[in-house]
């Protein structure tokens, strides 16, 4: 497999001028082929068609202002990549072009410990932030799976889920404003009015959640105020086991609707998950055959708040029947919770053989009333698929509180996915694209959203925006055009080049 440049050497000594330091424009294959994908299934036969062309490394807003403007006065493709651990093809290049590699971004720029908020760049991380802010006695509470390796930047460009959401909200709650290079390399700050650190306001449009969730394809974030809260005193964790999948879901319910303040999240393990787990003892403790669902729950707060809370939770987890794991399994699984995101992906073939495999993860938003008839649909689409290719394997489904402060209705509906992507050619990489569709189409009939998460941004859902968004989209496409008249910013996402009728392509 060979790679070559195809962007202009003009673009690149203009590049290089812009950066002006050694290392932070690259041409060279691995570093190209690196920032090529993400950890989701990828067609590794035509990994070339989705290189870069050139990757640079911005320190300052200034310096990636004109790196926009440039690739504007060339209609030279742009990407914004910060972690590249995201789950769809948010950071993937569809066609070539200059990629923006944040990662060097990461400063730390204020803390304000009267205000309770942090200003940083976007290439830092969450578990690098939180060990800056420790000494302080506050953390910022965004805490997704990848939290060791995510970082703010892409947090906000796919308006992240967080495992702490139901207690301090998810990225879009706990980003109170950000500064962002438009796609024109224009330079705006935005937030709920005018003020950086402003909660709420009732000035103007509500423009910082336009941009949450962009994808990539309105700007650039340089900078970012961030929320921050006192650390949690204490903790509690509580995993139940139950024999059959309806009860855990009721106790879901029960729990999801507790109204304790101190709800950190609520989870809900499905019977082909548990069976999962306990075929590879991949993440979690073998568990006992009769055991088929698994329902949890964590507390965070003072403990004159958790103390009590507690007890509600072991009442409500039982009342139904659940079985309490005990104190070491549910704590020790609880504080692991971030490792499942880099263990080695492993499924099984048709013949139960163990094989590496890649995760697909469908991560959408479901009514909590629909949640027993879109779990039936989606496995059995799961299983046609696996009975007809050798590549994939159903590894379950997860249930896990959805909205912010009020986790009762929607939740997010994860079903995850194993594939031999070493054994993909591409008949078996357009049936991973048709058995994505199938699950998302199945997500928008139910009245639910195709992603809670990660993005509807690539082949198999992204061509279904129009559709979850009706009405809406032709107001999608005349903000993508009017902020981005040169289509240069993330091309070939979210079906947005339809906003482009007369042909206009970078």
């Amino acid at each position: 497999m060979t790679a070559t440049v195809s962007i202009s050497s003009e673009v690149i000594q203009r590049l290089e001028e812009i950066v002006d330091e050694p290392g932070a424009v690259l041409t060279g294959r691995s570093s190209r082929f690196n920032r090529a994908r993400v950890p989701a299934p990828f067609p590794v036969h035509r990994w070339e068609e989705f290189l870069p062309d050139v990757v640079v490394l911005p320190r300052t807003t200034e310096q990636v202002s004109r790196i926009v403007k440039l690739a504007n006065e060339f209609k030279v493709p742009i990407v914004p990549r910060a972690g590249g651990t995201g789950l769809a093809d948010g950071a993937v290049p569809m066609r070539g072009g200059i990629l923006v590699d944040v990662k060097r971004m990461d400063q730390v720029k204020e803390i304000d410990l009267v205000n309770n908020a942090v200003t940083v760049g976007p290439g830092i991380n969450m578990q690098t932030l939180n060990r800056h802010l420790k000494q302080h006695g506050v953390i910022y509470p965004d805490d997704p799976a990848s939290y060791a390796c995510a970082l703010v930047g892409g947090r906000i460009g796919t308006s992240g889920l967080s495992l702490l959401g139901a207690r301090y909200g998810h990225t879009r709650d706990l980003v109170i404003s950000f500064e962002m290079v438009l796609p024109t390399g224009e330079v705006i700050e935005v937030g709920d009015g005018g003020g950086r650190k402003i909660r709420k306001s009732s000035t103007g449009y509500h423009l910082k959640h336009l941009f949450m969730g962009h994808q990539g394809t309105l700007g650039i974030v340089t900078e970012a105020t961030l929320e921050l809260v006192p650390r949690a005193e204490t903790e509690f964790a509580a995993f139940f086991l139950f024999e059959d999948y309806d009860t855990a879901y009721r106790t879901f319910s029960l729990l999801a609707k507790s109204g304790l303040a101190t709800l950190a999240g609520v989870m809900l393990f499905d019977p082909e998950k548990v069976e999962y787990l306990r075929r590879d003892d991949e993440a979690y403790i073998v568990q006992p055959e009769w055991v088929k669902a698994v329902c949890a729950v964590s507390l965070l707060g003072t403990r004159a708040e958790v103390e009590p809370a507690q007890k509600v939770v072991m009442q409500l987890g039982r009342s139904l029947g659940g079985r309490y794991i005990g104190d070491e399994i549910a704590s020790g699984d609880w504080a692991a919770r971030h490792d499942r995101y880099a263990n080695p992906l492993h499924g099984r073939d048709a013949d139960g053989n163990i094989i590496p495999m890649s995760w697909h993860c469908e991560d959408a938003a479901i009514p909590y009333s629909e949640v027993p008839e879109v779990l039936r649909k989606w496995h059995e689409i799961a299983r046609r698929y696996c009975e007809q290719y050798d590549i994939f394997d159903d590894w379950g489904a997860f249930a896990y509180t959805n909205a912010p402060h009020k986790p009762w209705g929607d939740i997010l509906l994860e079903i995850d996915m194993g594939l031999w992507e070493d054994r993909m050619d591409e008949a078996s990489w357009n049936a991973f694209v048709s058995l994505k569709r199938e699950i998302a189409q199945v997500a928008i009939e139910h009245g639910g959203s195709m992603s809670a998460c990660h993005g509807a941004t690539r082949a198999g859902d992204a061509e279904l925006v129009p559709t979850e968004m009706g009405a809406s989209w032709e107001v999608m496409k005349t903000i993508k055009r009017a902020l981005d008249p040169n289509n240069i910013m993330n091309p070939g996402k979210q079906s947005l080049d339809e906003a482009y009728p007369d042909g206009a392509r970078s």
